[in-house]
């Protein structure tokens, strides 16, 4: 299982399906060991001993265990620092939008960002929030539009 990197992007590992029940047997096992686990820290060691063992916070194996899962199920894991910056195109290709819908977004006062030079750049916080705030403001949006369609009749 590996990631390749092509050009400035990653292309997620593939599993086969040996890979994915691994996958899914160590997710449950970390999760469940995590439920019933007081210890601050859990130790990992290899099954034939030749490696050395290693102490791990259990907050650390929990976010291993949570990226297993997302795993498992094929979806697309990216860890990022907190305090990440993204230009407008990295926001508007993360958002799946144009970059000038992103610029007309910033300038409307409804997606933080901050100048360096003469670039923006918006903390990966901020972009999460206005993901957020979006997908809430579509999800309301759409239950109208249904709510309409039901007034009239259109159910479909």
């Amino acid at each position: 299982m590996s990631t390749i990197i092509d050009r400035d992007r990653l292309v997620p590992p593939t599993l086969n399906d040996s890979e994915t029940e691994m996958v899914k047997t160590a997710e449950r096992m970390i999760m469940a060991c995590l439920d019933h686990s007081r210890a601050a820290t859990i130790t990992i060691e290899s099954d034939d001993g030749s490696c050395p063992s290693v102490q791990v916070p259990t907050q650390i194996l929990r976010v291993l265990g949570q990226t297993l899962g997302l795993m498992a199920r094929n979806h697309p894991v990216m860890l990022v620092p907190e305090k990440q910056e993204l230009s407008t195109v990295e926001a508007a290709n993360f958002l799946n939008v144009s970059r000038p819908f992103v610029i007309k977004e910033i300038e409307a006062g409804r997606l933080m960002h901050r100048m360096v030079g003469t670039h923006r750049r918006i903390r990966f916080a901020d972009l999460m929030d206005y993901a957020k705030t979006m997908r809430i403001t579509q999800q309301k949006a759409l239950d109208m539009k249904a709510d309409n369609a039901r007034e009239l009749g259109l159910e479909y």
